[in-house]
Protein backbone atom coordinates (compact mmCIF):
# COMPACT_ATOMS: atom_id res chain seq x y z
CA UNK A 1 0.00 0.00 0.00
CA UNK A 2 1.02 3.53 -0.77
CA UNK A 3 1.88 6.54 1.63
CA UNK A 4 -0.50 9.14 1.12
CA UNK A 5 1.29 12.52 1.76
CA UNK A 6 -0.25 15.84 1.69
CA UNK A 7 1.60 19.24 1.79
CA UNK A 8 0.35 22.19 4.14
CA UNK A 9 -1.27 25.08 2.40
CA UNK A 10 -2.55 28.52 3.64
CA UNK A 11 -5.72 26.30 4.12
CA UNK A 12 -5.31 22.71 4.52
CA UNK A 13 -3.69 20.60 6.85
CA UNK A 14 -0.25 18.73 6.52
CA UNK A 15 -1.13 14.94 5.97
CA UNK A 16 1.05 11.92 6.58
CA UNK A 17 -0.27 8.46 6.50
CA UNK A 18 2.24 5.99 6.36
CA UNK A 19 1.55 2.49 6.04
CA UNK A 20 5.03 1.26 6.59
CA UNK A 21 5.54 2.82 10.31
CA UNK A 22 1.47 2.66 11.05
CA UNK A 23 1.50 6.35 12.05
CA UNK A 24 -1.42 8.39 10.83
CA UNK A 25 -0.31 12.20 10.74
CA UNK A 26 -2.53 15.24 10.27
CA UNK A 27 -1.62 19.03 11.18
CA UNK A 28 -2.35 22.35 10.60
CA UNK A 29 -5.79 24.35 9.87
CA UNK A 30 -8.53 23.14 7.78
CA UNK A 31 -10.47 25.44 6.20
CA UNK A 32 -10.30 23.89 2.81
CA UNK A 33 -12.99 25.36 -0.27
CA UNK A 34 -14.42 22.20 -0.90
CA UNK A 35 -13.63 20.40 1.83
CA UNK A 36 -15.14 16.33 0.90
CA UNK A 37 -13.25 16.68 -1.76
CA UNK A 38 -10.18 17.36 -0.18
CA UNK A 39 -10.81 15.05 2.66
CA UNK A 40 -12.09 12.06 0.29
CA UNK A 41 -8.56 10.64 -0.84
CA UNK A 42 -7.66 10.35 3.39
CA UNK A 43 -11.13 8.62 3.97
CA UNK A 44 -10.59 6.15 0.88
CA UNK A 45 -6.62 5.72 2.05
CA UNK A 46 -7.62 5.23 5.98
CA UNK A 47 -10.54 2.67 4.57
CA UNK A 48 -8.39 0.72 2.80
CA UNK A 49 -5.37 1.04 5.15
CA UNK A 50 -7.77 -0.91 7.94
CA UNK A 51 -9.03 -3.62 5.43
CA UNK A 52 -5.01 -4.19 4.40
CA UNK A 53 -3.53 -4.03 7.93
CA UNK A 54 -3.26 -6.54 10.43
CA UNK A 55 -0.58 -4.78 12.54
CA UNK A 56 0.31 -4.40 16.10
CA UNK A 57 -0.62 -1.12 16.73
CA UNK A 58 -1.34 1.98 14.82
CA UNK A 59 -1.01 5.59 16.22
CA UNK A 60 -3.17 8.69 15.04
CA UNK A 61 -1.82 12.13 15.40
CA UNK A 62 -4.42 14.67 14.45
CA UNK A 63 -2.81 18.08 15.76
CA UNK A 64 -5.32 20.87 14.09
CA UNK A 65 -4.99 24.68 15.08
CA UNK A 66 -8.34 25.35 13.55
CA UNK A 67 -11.63 23.41 11.62
CA UNK A 68 -14.34 25.18 10.04
CA UNK A 69 -17.84 23.54 10.45
CA UNK A 70 -17.09 21.22 7.17
CA UNK A 71 -13.89 20.20 8.46
CA UNK A 72 -15.35 19.06 11.58
CA UNK A 73 -17.90 16.73 9.51
CA UNK A 74 -15.17 15.55 7.94
CA UNK A 75 -13.06 14.54 11.10
CA UNK A 76 -16.37 12.99 12.48
CA UNK A 77 -16.26 10.86 9.71
CA UNK A 78 -12.79 10.09 10.07
CA UNK A 79 -13.19 9.35 13.72
CA UNK A 80 -16.21 6.94 12.48
CA UNK A 81 -13.78 5.07 10.55
CA UNK A 82 -11.30 4.71 13.50
CA UNK A 83 -14.23 3.53 15.55
CA UNK A 84 -14.76 0.90 13.71
CA UNK A 85 -11.79 -0.66 13.06
CA UNK A 86 -10.97 -0.57 16.60
CA UNK A 87 -14.42 -2.23 17.30
CA UNK A 88 -13.35 -5.03 14.65
CA UNK A 89 -9.98 -5.79 17.40
CA UNK A 90 -7.30 -2.76 15.85
CA UNK A 91 -5.00 -1.72 18.28
CA UNK A 92 -5.65 2.20 18.03
CA UNK A 93 -3.59 4.57 19.61
CA UNK A 94 -5.11 8.27 19.31
CA UNK A 95 -3.56 11.82 20.33
CA UNK A 96 -5.96 15.34 20.15
CA UNK A 97 -2.78 17.32 20.21
CA UNK A 98 -3.33 21.21 20.84
CA UNK A 99 -1.38 24.57 22.17
CA UNK A 100 -2.24 24.79 25.56
CA UNK A 101 -3.39 28.65 24.77
CA UNK A 102 -6.04 27.02 21.94
CA UNK A 103 -9.22 26.71 23.93
CA UNK A 104 -11.50 26.07 21.25
CA UNK A 105 -8.74 22.91 19.71
CA UNK A 106 -9.17 21.79 23.40
CA UNK A 107 -12.83 21.57 23.54
CA UNK A 108 -12.87 20.10 20.09
CA UNK A 109 -10.94 17.51 21.75
CA UNK A 110 -13.32 17.16 24.37
CA UNK A 111 -15.93 17.42 22.35
CA UNK A 112 -14.54 14.39 19.93
CA UNK A 113 -13.70 12.21 23.22
CA UNK A 114 -16.98 12.44 24.65
CA UNK A 115 -18.65 11.71 21.09
CA UNK A 116 -16.12 8.74 20.47
CA UNK A 117 -15.64 6.60 24.08
CA UNK A 118 -14.26 3.43 22.47
CA UNK A 119 -11.66 5.45 20.87
CA UNK A 120 -9.96 6.58 24.27
CA UNK A 121 -9.02 9.95 22.33
CA UNK A 122 -5.67 11.22 24.51
CA UNK A 123 -5.65 15.07 24.81
CA UNK A 124 -1.69 15.86 24.29
CA UNK A 125 -0.89 19.31 25.15
CA UNK A 126 2.47 20.36 23.12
Amino acid sequence: MKNLNIEATKYTPRIDLNAETDVLSIAGKSYPENTFEFYKPVVEWVEEYFKETKNDKTVVNLDLEYLNSSSLKAYFDLLDILEIAHDAGQDIETNWIYDEENDISEETGEDFQADFKGLDIKLVVK
